[in-house]
């Protein structure tokens, strides 16, 4: 009567601590790889640096990201000061906030336009493919930053006309590779189940195929995040990204970048920011790619 009765109990108690587990398994997968602990603690590191930093610029430096402090140029101080006399530390501390908030925001919405078409495209099949792919075809035929200046130079440098052009930009190449993954699993069988009993093809997108091609799009929203962050830092850099007096890390460059030999910070540190950064998102993103992949082998 004992194994009767505890046969149950032990399976049913089994069952929600193996559920409850899935997702710190995933985040364990994660950690477990060495490029994940690399990736997820560079990147932790800027994004702390980027939201605390404006809070933290006028108690560590004493000054503001616009305040004159001195001459310009100088080794004063920390890190002394930028082609206006303006404090580099703080302006540093408080030049990162936009640079990820607009390459997040850019690169969501090119994830969001790019699954969207990619997924119908690769689903329906047909003229309905054909004529989806083939705009998005005319679109790649376009050099991305060529796009983005046009646009900039027609609507002005404000923040969501950046996040709009570099969103949209990216959209094709995502939906090539949404595209090509909802291919490989549309004719699966609980795809084909799912049409039997008459499931909605909305529902079918998004429960379906959108959590099975999870794999190569965190790949790819890695490398668009990253060509996000150099695609804004390289406008504002060209002085069609953020606008004067405001403290960003690609404008920083730009406006210190003649006295490079004499005072380099201005110029080193946002470098060495924006780089880290690029790093850790592009270690991250391998690294939950290849987590989700073992994930999905393990459940089939």
């Amino acid at each position: 009567m004992s194994t009767v009765n505890t046969a149950p109990a032990g399976s049913d108690s089994a069952q929600p601590k193996e559920s409850a587990t899935r997702p710190a398994s995933l985040l364990k997968r994660v950690w477990a790889q060495k490029q994940g602990k690399v990736g997820l603690v560079l990147t932790a590191l800027i994004v702390a640096l980027a939201l605390t930093g404006p809070l933290l610029a006028p108690l560590l430096t004493g000054y503001g990201p616009t305040e004159f402090v001195g001459r310009p140029f100088q080794a004063d101080g920390i890190f002394g000061t930028d082609n206006l006399g303006r404090s580099v530390a703080a302006r540093f501390l408080a030049g990162g906030l936009l640079l990820l908030a607009y390459s997040l925001l850019a690169t969501a919405l090119g994830l969001v336009v790019g699954c969207i078409v990619g997924m119908i495209a690769g689903y329906a099949g047909g003229k309905t493919d054909s004529v989806l792919m083939r705009l998005n075809d005319v679109v790649l035929a376009f050099p991305q930053l060529v796009l983005a200046l046009l646009a900039i130079v027609v609507l002005g440098p404000a923040g969501w006309v950046l996040v709009t052009v570099i969103g949209l930009t990216h959209a094709p190449r995502i939906a090539r590779v949404a595209r090509a993954a909802t291919l490989g699993v549309v004719n699966e069988d609980y795809v084909r189940a799912a049409q039997m009993y008459a499931v909605p093809r909305s529902r079918i997108l998004a429960r379906e195929i959108f959590p099975n091609i999870t794999g190569p799009l965190s790949v790819e929203a890695g490398l668009r995040l990253t060509y996000s962050i150099g695609a804004i830092a390289s406008l504002s850099f060209l002085g069609l990204g953020m606008q004067p007096p405001t403290a960003d890390w690609g404008l920083m460059i730009n406006e210190n970048r003649i006295a490079l030999s004499i005072q380099p910070w201005g110029v080193l540190l946002p470098v060495i920011a924006i780089a880290i950064l690029t790093i850790g998102t592009n270690l991250l993103a391998d690294a939950i790619a290849r987590a989700t992949a073992s994930t999905t082998l393990e459940v089939s």
